[in-house]
C-alpha cells in the first residue's frame, strides 16, 4: 500500500513539471504601426543613424550669376617690354621668376639705332646754326633795301623747320638715352618699367629684335608683373547686365584646383554690350598670395546678387521621391518612438545658393532633417 502511493505521489509531480515546462510565455504588446507617411524610430536608432534635426528659420539666400572667365594680369601693375631699336642681343640680365625693381636692367642690344639717333642730333643741331645765320643775314639785306622780303620769309622757314628737327631728333636721344644707350658702344640697355617678377621672356641671346620706331612689327621681350591680386574677366549677358554691381561678391574656381574656391569682389562693369556676342565685360578682383591662379587660365566665375532673408532649408535636407520633392519633419514621440513625417514643399530650385527658398509646405520653427532624409526614405 505504501509503495502504490509513492508511485501515485511520484506521477503527481511529473505532471506538475511537465505543466509547467508547456507554461505560455508571458504576454508582449505588439510593436506600434506607424501611419502611413511616417518612420518611427527608437532614440537609439536615430543615433546610430546620425540622423540631424535643427529647426527651420530665415536665412541669408543669395542667387548667384554663373558665367566663364579668364585670369588676367592688373594691367596697372604690369609692364610690358619691347625694344624701341633694332639690333642683336648681346646679353641677358633679367631671368625668369626674377624680381626686378623700375629701372632695373633686363637685356643688352647692341644697335645702330643709336650712332644714328646721335648724328642725327649733331645734325640738327648744325642745320639749325646754318638756318640762324641764314635768317640773320637775309634780315640785314632786308633792312639794308637790298633783299626781298620772301627770302627773308624763305629762311625764316628753314629756321623753324630745322628748329624742329632739332627737337624730334633729341627727343628720341633722350628716349634712348633713358636705357643706358651707349653712343660708343652702340649698346642699349633694356629696362624695367614696374617693380615685378619676370613672368615672360621671348629672346635669347645673338636674336636679332626689331625696333619700335623702326615701322615693322615688333615682339613683346618680357613681362613684368604682380601675381598677388589678379583679375578675372568673365561676360555677361543682357539679362543679367542690371543685376551686377561694383562690390557684389564673386568666386572663382579653376581646373587646377578643383576643390578650391577663391573669393572676390566685382570692381567694374562694362557701360556697354559687344555687338556681337551681346554680352558685356566684368572684371573681378582676386587676392592671390599664394600665387596659385595663373594669366590665362581659364575660370568659372559665381557672383553673388539678390540677397535676401527668407524662409529656407539647406539643399541636402530636399529629396526628390519621383516628381515630388519633400521635406522629413521630426513631429515628436509616441510610445518611446521618434516620429518623422514625410512632408511634401515647394522649394524655389533656381537659386544656386546653398539654402532653398520655401515657397509652400513648411512653417518656421518646425524640426526639420537635415542629415539622413535618404535613410527615412527607405523606411516609409
Amino acid at each position: 500500500m505504501n509503495t502504490r502511493c509513492a508511485a501515485f505521489v511520484l506521477l503527481g509531480a511529473l505532471c506538475t513539471s511537465s505543466a509547467a515546462c508547456h507554461r505560455a510565455p508571458p504576454f508582449q504588446p505588439p510593436e506600434p504601426q506607424a501611419p502611413a507617411g511616417e518612420v518611427w524610430l527608437t532614440p537609439q536608432q536615430v543615433r546610430d543613424a546620425k540622423i540631424e534635426v535643427q529647426p527651420l528659420g530665415q536665412h541669408d539666400v543669395e542667387d548667384a550669376i554663373l558665367t566663364s572667365g579668364t585670369i588676367t594680369l592688373d594691367d596697372l601693375r604690369t609692364g610690358h617690354v619691347f625694344s624701341p631699336v633694332t639690333g642683336r642681343v648681346v646679353s641677358i640680365i633679367g631671368g625668369l621668376g626674377q624680381r626686378v625693381t623700375k629701372g632695373a636692367p633686363l637685356a643688352v642690344i647692341e644697335s645702330p639705332d643709336i650712332g644714328n639717333a646721335v648724328s642725327d642730333v649733331h645734325k640738327a643741331q648744325a642745320d639749325l646754326i646754318a638756318a640762324d645765320h641764314d635768317v640773320k643775314r637775309k634780315k640785314a639785306l632786308y633792312e639794308a633795301k637790298a633783299g626781298a622780303l620772301a627770302d627773308l620769309e624763305a629762311a625764316n622757314d628753314a629756321y623753324r623747320r630745322a628748329k624742329a628737327e632739332l627737337e624730334r631728333a633729341s627727343t628720341k636721344e633722350q628716349l634712348l638715352r633713358l636705357g643706358n644707350a651707349d653712343a660708343v658702344t652702340q649698346r642699349y640697355t633694356l629696362p624695367s618699367p614696374v617693380d615685378g617678377e619676370i613672368l615672360l621672356r621671348n629672346i635669347n641671346p645673338g636674336v636679332e629684335v626689331q625696333g619700335q620706331y623702326s615701322g615693322g612689327a615688333t615682339v613683346e621681350l618680357f613681362t613684368i608683373g604682380e601675381l598677388d591680386k589678379v583679375w578675372v574677366l568673365g561676360d555677361l549677358y543682357e539679362m543679367d547686365f542690371a543685376r551686377v554691381k561694383v562690390g557684389s561678391p564673386a568666386t572663382v574656381s579653376v581646373v587646377a584646383y578643383p576643390d578650391r574656391v577663391f573669393k572676390g569682389t566685382v570692381d567694374w562693369v562694362s557701360g556697354s554690350l559687344d555687338p556681337n556676342t551681346r554680352t558685356a565685360k566684368v572684371r573681378c578682383t582676386f587676392d592671390n598670395a599664394d600665387k596659385l591662379l595663373r594669366p590665362m587660365m581659364y575660370a568659372t566665375v559665381q557672383i553673388s546678387v539678390d540677397q535676401e532673408s527668407t524662409l529656407a532649408i539647406p539643399r541636402n535636407a530636399l529629396l526628390r521621391l519621383g516628381d515630388t520633392t519633400v521635406v522629413f519633419v521630426e513631429v515628436g514621440e509616441d510610445h518611446g518612438y521618434v516620429r518623422f513625417k514625410q512632408v511634401p514643399v515647394e522649394v524655389d530650385e533656381g537659386e544656386s545658393s546653398a539654402w532653398l527658398v520655401i515657397r509652400k509646405g513648411l512653417q518656421s520653427g518646425q524640426k526639420i532633417v537635415v542629415n539622413g532624409g535618404i535613410l527615412l526614405s527607405q523606411k516609409v
